[in-house]
């Protein structure tokens, strides 16, 4: 789950979220922004075990990223902006920060 909040100087404070998982001791977001670091961003785990971080990020972009817990196990956010596929042939959590919008669905609409 993402919040986002608009600052100045084109800055946006992104939270990151996950729900609890079971049997993860430790877990760190990944992506772009840390060049993909397994230990440069560690979450924080909240007494219910969920688990956040807020990072500052440049505005008018779109950054890929995904989470990683303690026993290398990748997972993705639940309620990303989208997804967007990688090399790996996996999906990439995406948070759009692009005017602070989200992207537009790509939901083809019916014909009357």
């Amino acid at each position: 789950m993402l919040k986002k909040r608009k600052l100045a100087q084109g800055k946006v404070r992104v939270t990151f979220a996950m729900p609890a998982l079971e049997g993860v001791n430790q877990l760190y977001l990944v992506g772009e922004f840390n060049e993909w670091s397994h230990t440069a961003t560690p979450m924080k785990k909240a007494k219910d075990g969920s688990w956040s971080t807020t990072l500052t990020l440049e505005s008018n972009r779109e950054y890929h990223y995904r989470y990683v817990d303690d026993k290398d196990v990748w997972h993705n956010d639940w309620a990303p902006d989208s997804y967007a596929r990688n090399m790996h042939g996996t999906d990439n959590s995406v948070v759009n920060l692009v005017n602070g919008d989200r992207p537009k669905t790509r939901v083809k609409k019916k014909s009357l």
